[in-house]
């Protein structure tokens, strides 16, 4: 696929590592020449220095046999207007646009082909604020990720030392929840991958996927020591745009306060919200953590737009007696860095936006695209097509499935039917089939065999 990505910085930089190992041709366009002499050096793409939206510079990159552009710029407006001169002038099949203003996301109409020719809009701050939410409503999971309109969810969590399950095998697991239907689908060490099966030990902090039905999460994460009250008291530290829609979406459940250093927008923040309380001043304020009794507050979530204040303020507050502490952190190599440290969860905008935008990249039906451990693992949910004459997988079980070892079919979705643990089961057309493949090189190999031969209507 002939791919055009608009801006160099850490989404697109990133969005171009991982396309071009899949051999698609990828072009590159900033107004940035190091930053795309650097990235050049790195990996195999073609660049183009000049403004994103200039037609010139499109035609360039190549607009007039492209099968898509990315847009994902630092400015929303620079992101459109590329995609409204890609469109006119050159007719680019498909128009991807990271738009983070709500002012514009607000108004639905503004992103059609009468208007602004936008097939895809992504907002890192809504899918920052639903992702943030599912942790909320599941405490102690590291990632909640929903599959099939939310009848079959995907859980990532940490083993803990006092969980009834830790130190059993895979198969004490299973033994366990003889009317629960689950599975884990993979088990990460010390950052290593382990093989799955029924003898796999599960140790203390152990990072384990694990597929189930939304009714049986609770049980699961009680039976790892995960599960714990249910919270009430949260602080946001930040009130942009993030701070600003989780207050909006959790007040109304929980206990909420947020804390704001900018006069001006905490005024505007208390017109805006009904019940949370806005706090005017710096969330790496000790002072004022304890004076709002951070020791007795359930999560302390930094989303300001700084790296360093949130991650200095998480630790405060963790030491203080948080319970849980989460950080959004923009930059790749302080996510790698804090992750499992006394912060709880490093937040990435960059992977949630990665994998908003993959889901409409992957070749297939793809109906859901997770990029997980900071992209070195995914879970697609995939719809099957053809028949048995045009398809690989239609009207095969799962276990004879050519798939590479580090790929997991986790479980099959036929109507309302979840079917997990599916090695039994024959593929039929319409199948929502959810896999996990524990290292990106798999996907590819799991896009082909999904596709339907030529001839099939």
């Amino acid at each position: 696929m002939k791919i055009i990505i608009l801006g160099a910085g850490q989404v697109g930089g990133t969005l171009a590592r991982n396309l071009v190992r899949e051999d698609n041709d990828i072009t590159l366009i900033d107004l940035d020449s190091k930053r795309l002499r650097d990235l050049q050096g790195r990996i195999d793409i073609r660049t183009v220095q000049g403004h994103a939206g200039h037609p010139n510079i499109l035609r360039e990159a190549g607009s007039e046999d492209a099968d898509m552009i990315i847009a994902v710029t630092d400015s929303d407006e620079t992101n459109m207007i590329s995609c409204q001169v890609a469109y006119t002038l050159f007719q680019t099949p498909m128009k991807v646009a990271r738009i983070r203003a709500a002012n514009y996301l607000a108004h639905k109409p503004l992103f059609d082909h009468h208007h602004i020719p936008i097939d895809v809009c992504i907002s890192p701050e809504e899918l920052v604020t639903r992702y943030v939410q599912r942790l909320i409503q599941f405490p102690g999971t590291l990632q909640v990720l929903d599959f099939a309109d939310g009848k079959v969810r995907l859980i990532a969590v940490s083993a803990q030392v006092g969980g009834v399950l830790v130190g059993k095998t895979i198969a004490d697991f299973y033994e366990h929840f003889p009317k629960i239907a689950c599975q884990v689908t993979a088990i990460y060490r010390q950052n290593r991958s382990l093989a799955v099966n029924q003898n796999t030990l599960i140790q203390a902090n152990d990072e384990i996927f694990i597929i189930a039905e939304p009714q049986h999460i609770r049980d699961i994460l009680a039976a790892l020591g995960r599960m714990a009250e249910p919270y009430k008291r949260i602080i946001i530290g930040g009130g942009g745009h993030i701070g600003h829609r989780l207050a909006e979406i959790l007040e109304y459940k929980y206990n909420v306060k947020i804390i704001e250093h900018n006069t001006m927008r905490a005024r505007e923040l208390s017109r805006m919200l009904d019940k949370t309380t806005v706090l005017e001043g710096d969330v790496t304020d000790r002072e004022l953590l304890v004076n709002e009794n951070i020791e007795s507050t359930d999560v302390f979530c930094a989303v300001t737009n700084d790296d360093e204040a949130n991650i200095m303020s998480c630790l405060l507050a963790k030491r203080l007696g948080a319970r849980q502490v989460m950080a959004l952190i923009t930059q790749t190599a302080y996510v790698d860095l804090v992750q499992g440290s006394l912060i709880d969860i490093a937040i990435s905008p960059q992977q949630s936006t990665i994998s908003g935008i993959l889901t409409h990249i992957r070749r297939g039906d793809i109906v859901n695209v997770y990029s997980l451990r900071r992209g070195a693992a995914e879970a697609i949910e995939i719809i099957a097509h053809g028949d048995q004459k045009t398809s690989k997988v239609v009207g095969r079980r799962v276990a004879e499935l050519p798939l590479l070892s580090e790929t997991v079919v986790a479980a099959i979705v036929r109507d309302d039917n979840v079917m997990i643990h599916p090695q039994d089961v024959i593929i039929e057309p319409d199948d929502h089939v959810i896999i996990f493949a524990k290292e990106r090189k798999a996907i590819t190999h799991v896009e082909k065999l999904f596709q339907v031969a030529v001839g099939f209507i």
